[in-house]
């Protein structure tokens, strides 16, 4: 095998999330009094950390802004939006599928890890995870250090690594360190976006992620 493991971003990319997303920023800002933004103009966001999605989306926001729209999006994520969350198809499959194959699989989020945690035991998939790195643990996308400390807990290079993400944070923070990357256009960025990241495929499905690593990985 060329990869020794695969890394994946949550949201997006195993995770049809994105509308929770979305709907949970645009209650907490009508909560808080933020200007209003179009739906689109969140989507861009996602991936990074809360607080450095939250002054990119409201450069001018406060501190104490800050902190109420911090916890009411999280709030609203886990408890108050409506909007269906679940995996993608073929998600579980893909997973058990490459820890059969051998690779070493990893999480690279810009979630926290209480957001984190709550879907890898509400989904009952924290046993397929060798490692995970969450954004409140480390440096945001599009900072490689998640990648680098997955990488140094792994004891692998990153040219034995592939990383797995639908935004432009994924993918450049991939290729800052020369590390492989699919692109998922499933997710929040389109795929002109990403292409601008160098991925070595655009993957429409995870069981064409899958066929991709079969066939390369």
């Amino acid at each position: 095998m060329k990869y020794k493991a695969i890394f994946f971003d949550w949201d997006g990319t195993l995770v049809d999330s994105t509308g929770r997303i979305v709907d949970s920023m645009q209650r907490a800002s009508q909560y808080v009094g933020m200007p209003a933004l179009s739906d689109y103009a969140i989507r861009q966001i996602i991936g990074l950390g809360l607080p450095e999605a939250l002054k990119t989306l409201w450069p001018t926001i406060g501190d104490e802004q800050l902190s109420l729209m911090s916890a009411e999006y999280s709030a609203n994520f886990s408890h108050h939006s409506d909007v269906e969350v679940d995996f993608y198809a073929h998600a579980k499959e893909l997973l058990a599928e490459l820890r059969r194959l051998g690779y070493k699989l990893a999480v690279a989020t810009g979630k926290t890890r209480k957001g984190l945690d709550e879907m890898l035991d509400g989904m009952q998939v924290r046993d397929l995870f060798h490692a995970s790195r969450c954004a409140d643990e480390t440096s945001s996308k599009p900072s490689p250090h998640m990648l680098e400390e997955l990488l140094h807990e792994l004891n692998i290079k990153s040219s034995e690594a592939l990383m797995v993400g639908d935004t432009s944070f994924d993918l450049e923070m991939a290729l800052a360190i020369d590390m492989d990357s699919i692109g998922m256009s499933h997710g929040a960025h389109d795929d002109e976006i990403l292409l601008k990241y160098k991925p070595r495929a655009l993957c429409h499905s995870l069981q064409d992620l899958l066929n991709w690593i079969k066939a390369n990985g």
